[in-house]
């Protein structure tokens, strides 16, 4: 008995704009807004008749946005296509509505089984990794940026980062934990940090002194 007054239910605009719904004969006339009967109706097959350009659209109701106030309606044939026939209609151009047929899911409550274009479930795992390598990528951009540097000692860092290890510690520059270059990183500004490397502090010192920018 409730899923036949169901099919009956149609909705109606006035010539003023105004918005609501209409239960189907021998029902009572009690309204409710437009938009709340069209997302109750979200699945079904309706028929839509629009002005001020008179036409209807008759399809399965295959979304009610209630931020853009639209509607998207699949008028493909049901079985006959997995890419569908989509139409876009403002709600304010929306003179009436029928509800023709309801959804078999939406006597049983919202599901998504046999939503077209069919809905695949999402993996969870590749999303989270995706999440972490795109974190991980911003936080190496960040330790690579020096706080309270100026742009020269930045552009040195840059250089330093293209062909060898190079990291911050506060202002100080160390380049593959071997040598420190402290501000206001000119050759004798370099210092060793491994007892006895004097290649690696020449080859440091050889390339502070290189135009760098």
């Amino acid at each position: 008995m409730a899923d036949n007054k169901r099919h009956s239910v149609g909705a109606r605009t006035s010539a003023q704009g105004s918005s609501g719904a209409t239960a189907g004969q021998g029902m009572a006339g009690a309204m409710v807004p437009l938009e709340v009967a069209l997302s109750r109706a979200i699945g079904a097959r309706v028929r839509i008749s629009t002005s001020p350009v008179a036409s209807t659209i008759e399809g399965t109701l295959f979304t009610a946005c209630p931020i853009t106030n639209l509607v998207a309606i699949n008028t493909a044939e049901e079985g006959k296509s997995q890419t569908g026939d989509y139409h876009v209609i403002p709600v304010s151009r929306i003179q009436s509505f029928q509800v023709l047929s309801l959804s078999p899911s939406n006597t049983d409550g919202a599901s998504f089984s046999d939503a077209v274009p069919p809905l695949h479930a999402l993996d969870i795992r590749a999303l989270k990794a995706r999440e972490a390598a795109a974190v991980g990528k911003l936080q190496e951009g960040e330790a690579r940026r020096g706080k309270g540097v100026t742009k020269e000692a930045q552009d040195l860092f840059d250089a330093f980062s293209r062909t060898m290890p190079a990291r911050w510690d506060g202002t100080k520059i160390i380049v593959a934990d071997a040598v420190s270059i402290a501000a206001p990183y000119r050759p004798d500004d370099c210092r060793p940090l491994v007892a006895g490397d004097t290649a690696a502090l020449a080859r440091v010192r050889m390339v502070v002194s290189w135009p760098y920018t």
